[in-house]
């Protein structure tokens, strides 16, 4: 049985469910974890443990956790991504796991558990979803595209330049899954503006987007420069990478007539 079978296994009863959504305690993060998120956390964190796999785990309720063993870089795992939907038995939200050595991203794994699929990636090889090569869309115009967008606090202004100018505009509510939609072509595009996405939102879905041919970015052009932090939070824009110039201009509009 694979991690994600184990924790599918736990989990699926738990979705949906008043239980699941019951808070036990505060993450690292900051913010309150559901029982769902622990159970999860828990099994993740006793599968790689003594494995060897990592010399730690950085993960958004318990945040940086040694491991005693001769494992090296570090794991970055989201154990619930689209908490949320997963509570009100929404079905979009998944496991999220990346290895790295010293800041950079090697291998990244997600999996969408309501749909039984797997993305995966190792930086230089390629994307995957179930074994078969993955690519971002085609899509070169913005009045074609679709994508899924969050503003900063949820004031529409920054973000209406570029929503005025798309197809379909839509929040999913599972970032690590979004990003896998942009990197398999279901989504032209991913931008959040929130200033609130941590590396373990983010790690495995980048890579995996960026092994598929896409283009990932901070809301400028410059790297989003995630740290090993679960409070420290960032924008992100992931498109195809035909359509990233034209998003990211269509951003500096909307932030202009924020200022």
């Amino acid at each position: 049985m694979t991690l994600a079978d184990h924790v599918g296994e736990k989990i699926r009863p738990l979705a949906g469910t008043e239980e699941g959504g019951k808070i036990v305690g505060d993450g690292a993060d900051g913010t309150p974890t559901k029982y769902i998120d622990k159970v999860a956390e828990d099994l993740v964190r006793e599968f790689f443990e003594d494995r060897g796999f990592a010399a730690g785990m950085l993960s958004e309720e318990c945040g940086m956790i040694p491991f005693h063993g001769p494992g090296e870089g570090l794991l970055y795992v989201d154990p619930v991504d689209g908490t949320f939907n997963a509570v009100q038995g929404i079905p979009f939200y998944t496991l999220s796991v990346a290895w790295g050595e010293q800041g950079v991203i090697q291998k990244g794994f997600v999996h969408n558990f309501p749909d039984n699929e797997t993305f995966w990636a190792i930086r230089g090889k390629g994307a995957f979803l179930n074994n078969k090569p993955i690519q971002v869309s085609k899509t070169t115009e913005l009045r074609t595209s679709s994508m899924s967008m969050y503003s900063r606090h949820f004031d529409p202004t920054g973000i209406l330049p570029l929503a005025r100018n798309l197809r379909r505009w839509r929040l999913l509510g599972a970032s690590s899954l979004e990003l896998c939609y942009v990197a398999c072509g279901r989504l032209d595009g991913f931008v959040d503006l929130r200033d609130t996405l941590r590396i373990t939102d983010a790690a495995a879905g980048m890579l995996i987007c960026e092994e598929a041919g896409g283009r990932v970015t901070g809301d400028h052009e410059d790297d989003p420069a995630f740290i090993d932090d679960v409070t420290d939070g960032r924008c992100l824009v992931a498109t195809n990478g035909h359509l990233h110039e034209a998003v990211l201009e269509q951003i500096r509009a909307g932030q202009e007539n924020m200022s």
